[in-house]
Protein backbone atom coordinates (compact mmCIF):
# COMPACT_ATOMS: atom_id res chain seq x y z
CA UNK A 1 0.00 0.00 0.00
CA UNK A 2 1.54 3.69 -0.82
CA UNK A 3 0.73 4.32 -4.48
CA UNK A 4 -2.58 3.90 -6.62
CA UNK A 5 -2.65 1.80 -9.42
CA UNK A 6 -3.05 3.38 -12.42
CA UNK A 7 -6.33 4.92 -13.30
CA UNK A 8 -7.82 4.55 -10.15
CA UNK A 9 -8.64 7.88 -9.30
CA UNK A 10 -10.57 8.16 -12.78
CA UNK A 11 -12.76 5.25 -12.01
CA UNK A 12 -14.01 6.77 -8.79
CA UNK A 13 -17.31 8.73 -8.87
CA UNK A 14 -19.82 10.34 -6.75
CA UNK A 15 -19.28 13.06 -3.88
CA UNK A 16 -16.45 13.45 -2.22
CA UNK A 17 -17.92 10.90 0.98
CA UNK A 18 -18.39 8.37 -1.60
CA UNK A 19 -14.97 8.36 -3.61
CA UNK A 20 -13.01 8.34 -0.11
CA UNK A 21 -15.62 4.80 0.38
CA UNK A 22 -15.01 3.44 -3.18
CA UNK A 23 -10.92 4.05 -2.23
CA UNK A 24 -11.22 2.10 1.01
CA UNK A 25 -13.33 -0.43 0.37
CA UNK A 26 -11.76 -0.96 -3.71
CA UNK A 27 -8.20 -0.59 -2.51
CA UNK A 28 -7.31 0.28 1.01
CA UNK A 29 -9.20 -2.67 2.97
CA UNK A 30 -7.58 -5.27 0.83
CA UNK A 31 -4.75 -4.80 1.90
CA UNK A 32 -5.53 -3.91 5.61
CA UNK A 33 -7.36 -7.26 5.67
CA UNK A 34 -4.42 -9.03 4.94
CA UNK A 35 -3.38 -7.99 8.79
CA UNK A 36 -6.92 -8.22 10.44
CA UNK A 37 -7.60 -4.37 9.89
CA UNK A 38 -9.83 -2.18 8.03
CA UNK A 39 -10.46 1.70 8.07
CA UNK A 40 -13.35 3.55 7.85
CA UNK A 41 -14.80 7.12 6.84
CA UNK A 42 -15.83 8.79 10.16
CA UNK A 43 -16.44 11.95 8.39
CA UNK A 44 -15.52 14.47 5.95
CA UNK A 45 -15.02 18.27 6.89
CA UNK A 46 -16.09 21.55 4.83
CA UNK A 47 -12.49 22.51 5.11
CA UNK A 48 -11.67 19.02 3.29
CA UNK A 49 -10.21 16.75 6.22
CA UNK A 50 -10.92 13.34 5.84
CA UNK A 51 -11.37 11.49 9.25
CA UNK A 52 -10.85 7.81 9.68
CA UNK A 53 -11.20 5.39 12.24
CA UNK A 54 -9.11 2.06 11.98
CA UNK A 55 -10.10 -1.06 13.62
CA UNK A 56 -9.39 -4.40 13.62
CA UNK A 57 -5.84 -5.46 13.45
CA UNK A 58 -4.92 -1.42 12.78
CA UNK A 59 -6.44 -0.48 16.01
CA UNK A 60 -3.74 -0.17 18.58
CA UNK A 61 -1.02 -1.54 16.28
CA UNK A 62 2.27 -0.38 16.74
CA UNK A 63 2.83 0.72 13.12
CA UNK A 64 -0.28 2.06 12.57
CA UNK A 65 0.27 5.45 12.42
CA UNK A 66 2.60 4.70 9.46
CA UNK A 67 -0.30 2.69 7.89
CA UNK A 68 -2.46 6.51 7.94
CA UNK A 69 0.44 8.43 6.97
CA UNK A 70 2.31 6.12 4.07
CA UNK A 71 -0.93 4.62 3.05
CA UNK A 72 -4.07 5.59 3.65
CA UNK A 73 -3.40 9.18 3.81
CA UNK A 74 -0.84 9.13 0.78
CA UNK A 75 -3.60 7.42 -1.56
CA UNK A 76 -6.69 9.45 -0.78
CA UNK A 77 -4.88 12.57 -1.14
CA UNK A 78 -3.77 10.97 -4.58
CA UNK A 79 -6.57 10.51 -5.65
CA UNK A 80 -9.24 12.67 -4.17
CA UNK A 81 -7.59 16.58 -5.06
CA UNK A 82 -10.81 18.08 -2.77
CA UNK A 83 -9.10 15.80 0.17
CA UNK A 84 -6.96 18.28 2.19
CA UNK A 85 -6.10 16.22 5.11
CA UNK A 86 -6.61 13.08 6.07
CA UNK A 87 -6.45 12.65 10.55
CA UNK A 88 -7.05 9.43 12.40
CA UNK A 89 -10.01 8.88 15.08
CA UNK A 90 -8.74 5.80 16.54
CA UNK A 91 -8.60 5.42 20.34
CA UNK A 92 -5.34 3.22 19.53
CA UNK A 93 -5.40 2.37 23.27
CA UNK A 94 -8.51 0.85 23.55
CA UNK A 95 -8.88 -2.80 22.42
CA UNK A 96 -8.22 -6.27 24.12
CA UNK A 97 -4.28 -5.79 23.37
CA UNK A 98 -3.29 -2.58 22.14
CA UNK A 99 0.46 -1.55 21.12
CA UNK A 100 0.11 1.84 22.35
CA UNK A 101 -0.98 1.14 25.67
Amino acid sequence: MGSLPAGVAEELTGSVTERIEQLLTDHINPGLAAHGGYASLVEVSDDGVATVLMGGGCQGCSVSAVTLSEGIKRMILEAIPEVTDVVDATDHAAGTSPYYS
